[in-house]
């Protein structure tokens, strides 16, 4: 067993400081947090059918509407995740879910399409932070050793967001309209932030408490030298291509299951969940393995860098095959595999940031990568819009073999460049 494994286990004991059953309270209320998260996300994925006959819109408009929410995403991230290395997760988290709300209230309301715009970009401020501080506020409870479950299972409440509100927002659309599916995700943003208000709280490894001297309690090291690493450039790269495939399936993939492939729309609001179970095997898979081979001794550049970087080679795999079979059945389960693979690459992204920053600058760290990893989300629905309005429905197939090739680039760049103790050890420049 490695020096940097046991090192968290003697601090733990050292300072008494101990992930219990509030740990894993705070985790599940995270979990709960990034499932309406991204319930708030694909209900535009869901309704676009209902959206575009509604406001007359053609698919490179509905792309451009969709690319609006990510316009602040990116900027919100990094300016919260910095901000987060100076004030508590706890009231940065309660503030993003009330405006979640708040932000729901104009388009469902009624208006046209400027206000569901400015809805969107609102939404899209109060959003983009989320996942970093999210994660960064349940890792504070556990040490680097392990980290890579409560990582995976607050990644894993993207998948059940999608999972658990597809079905129901589908029927939502379908009976009552899409507006009063706004409503119901505003509820369940204000539902969890009185309880965060109650239940939530920072954890013991934040900024106070010693960690792991080879990575953790070191002197603070520069922004730049942090983001200048090759860890977190190839960190950020294969998170961007990971990333391009969330933002696909949140906003195409309903209509290309309907529309490319010819599912009917009841089957494609059940199908869409498919990519996202898919990813959910992954990350816990992920989680495991990459947790055996740290307690082992192996290193994260092995047990996270290429492990990450298997699953993004399979999921390019998956989407490059796309056009050599037939039929719906067999365009469809390359689809999941492929979407849903290249889709499951944030918790490797997390907690290979998250060992490489030490405490004082991992909101930072984290915030930053984000910001970057999400202009995906800024460029790819409005990209995938003008394919399918210039090519029909072979668009759709076009955009999953961009996919495909990204993330190969993804692969490449987490297996040749991910080593976060060689970076950490890095002498300050």
């Amino acid at each position: 067993m490695t020096a940097a494994d046991t090192a968290p286990r003697q601090t733990e004991s050292l300072t008494g400081h101990s992930s219990g059953a509030r740990a894993w309270i705070v985790t599940g209320l995270l979990v709960v947090f990034m499932m309406v998260n991204f319930a708030d996300k694909s209900v535009f994925g869901l309704a676009a059918d209902e959206i575009r006959a509604d406001m007359r819109l053609s698919a490179t408009e509905f792309g451009l509407a969709n690319s609006a929410f990510f316009l602040l995403f990116s900027v919100a991230a990094a300016a919260v995740g910095l901000l987060s290395d100076r004030v508590r997760p706890k009231w940065l988290l309660l503030t993003m879910a009330v405006l979640w709300s708040v932000a729901q209230t104009p388009a469902a309301l009624g208006g046209g399409l400027a206000v569901l715009i400015g809805s969107r970009v609102l939404l899209g401020a109060a959003e983009g932070p989320a996942f970093p501080v999210a994660q960064q506020a349940a890792l504070s409870w556990f040490p680097n050793h392990r980290r890579n479950l409560p990582g995976a299972l607050v990644t894993l409440g993207v998948t059940l967001g999608v999972i658990t509100a597809a079905p129901g927002l589908t029927w939502v659309i379908h009976h009552h309209g899409w507006r009063a599916a706004l409503w119901v995700v505003a509820a369940a943003g204000a539902l969890w932030a009185l309880l965060w208000a109650v239940l939530g709280a920072d954890g013991t490894y934040r900024t106070d408490a010693p960690e792991a001297p080879s990575v953790e309690s070191a002197a603070k090291p520069t922004y730049r030298r942090i983001l200048g690493s090759r860890t977190w450039i190839g960190t950020t790269a294969a998170y961007f291509t990971s990333y391009w495939c969330v933002a696909l399936m949140l906003v195409w993939m309903p209509s290309y299951l309907h529309n490319g492939l010819g599912h009917s729309a009841a089957a494609s609001g059940k199908l869409v969940a498919l990519p996202w179970a898919m990813g959910a095997l992954a990350l816990l898979g992920q989680a495991a393995l990459t947790g055996r081979l740290m307690r082992r001794g192996v290193s994260s550049r092995w047990a996270r860098g290429r492990v990450g970087a298997g699953l993004l080679l399979l999921g390019a795999a998956a989407c490059l095959a796309l056009p050599l079979v037939d039929g719906a059945g067999a365009k469809t389960a390359l689809l999941v595999v492929g979407l849903g693979l290249g889709g499951a690459f944030p918790t490797v992204a997390v907690t290979t940031v998250a060992e490489l920053a030490p405490p004082a600058r991992r909101g930072g760290a984290l915030g930053t990568m984000n910001a970057t990893v999400t202009t995906a989300g800024l460029i790819a629905p409005a990209v995938v819009g003008q394919l399918v309005d210039s090519r029909g429905v072979a668009g759709y197939q076009t955009a999953v073999l961009l996919s495909g090739v990204l993330l190969l680039v993804g692969a490449l760049a987490a297996f040749t460049l991910i080593d976060p103790a060689r970076d950490a050890a890095r002498p300050d420049a």
